[in-house]
């Protein structure tokens, strides 16, 4: 099992609290695999896998056979822990994750997480399928996860209302009504797919005035959230504007949103606002 933080991609990173030490300020052994779970949620969404549909489609599910952990040196109260995972091997129906906790460049501890891929219903076990294997393969070898697209409504259309629909509707409660506004035909539209061609996140471009472009309707799976997919989608459409010759992009971002767009370079303009019933703030930024 390698021992260097080289070998691993970090997927947690956390302040051991007091309430997860014994009387000498040690972690309980128990929430290591705690911590280990924790982190193999954060690989998954690095695959750009929304988990439950993945599997899903794929025709099984992962149930854990083992878990093991070697101690090397304990975590204790207020360390700050970085928890890194790897899959280090793909067998025939089962799959190893490999885990690893550093505080600094130390070592603490190693485990593994063994997984079997499985029939849901009878939970005997099935080969692990090939495009898991390639996924799994490719996120290892450091290959790019997500699949862009840009294009029309009626090529793109389909997938990206699945999309909207999920998280405009169902997650956030906007009706339909308010969704639906007529200017998809007239828009360019970007999409996002994972490597099993799965939709995760969409956008559109619609020209606001000559020279500036209006990005709207930004929305990405909540499963994969953090995985880049956002960023995918405003990239795609700002290449559009540019090449379109426009000087600068604005949109509408709910609240909750910008610290996003203002690690993207855009910035506030004006007070808040409440479109649909959720607080927004206009925000711009000029294209180079």
């Amino acid at each position: 099992m390698p021992m260097n933080r080289h070998d691993f991609r970090f997927f947690d990173h956390l302040r051991v609290r007091w309430a997860e030490v014994d009387m000498q300020k040690i972690v309980f052994n128990a929430h290591y695999l705690m911590y280990f779970d924790t982190a193999v949620t954060g690989y998954w969404r690095a695959l750009a896998m929304p988990y439950a549909q993945a599997m899903e489609q794929l025709g099984g599910d992962l149930y854990v056979r083992k878990a093991s952990i070697e101690f090397h040196a304990s975590a204790r109260w207020d360390d700050r822990l970085d928890i890194g995972m790897r899959c280090s091997r793909v067998g025939n129906s089962s799959i190893t994750i490999s885990g690893a906790i550093f505080r600094g460049d130390q070592l603490l501890i190693t485990g593994e997480l063994i997984y079997v891929f499985a029939d849901p219903a009878t939970q005997t076990s099935r080969s692990v399928p090939t495009a898991l294997r390639q996924l799994l393969d490719d996120f290892e070898a450091g290959k790019h996860m997500l699949d862009v697209q840009t294009g029309d409504w009626s090529g793109l259309g389909q997938a990206a209302a699945t999309v909207r629909t999920e998280v405009f509707v169902n997650e956030q409660g906007i009706s339909s009504e308010d969704e639906w506004d007529g200017a998809d035909p007239t828009a360019v539209h970007a999409l996002v797919r994972n490597h099993l061609g799965q939709a995760l996140g969409t956008g559109r471009l619609l020209q606001d005035s000559p020279g500036v472009s209006r990005i709207g309707r930004m929305a990405v799976l909540q499963s994969v959230r953090g995985a880049g997919v956002g960023q995918a989608v405003m990239n795609a459409l700002e290449q559009v504007a540019r090449a379109r010759g426009d000087r600068e992009v604005i949109l509408g971002a709910q609240c909750s949103a910008e610290p996003f767009y203002r690690s993207l370079g855009y910035t506030r303009r004006g007070d808040p606002y409440e479109e649909v019933g959720i607080p927004h703030v206009y925000m711009g930024r000029q294209l180079n």
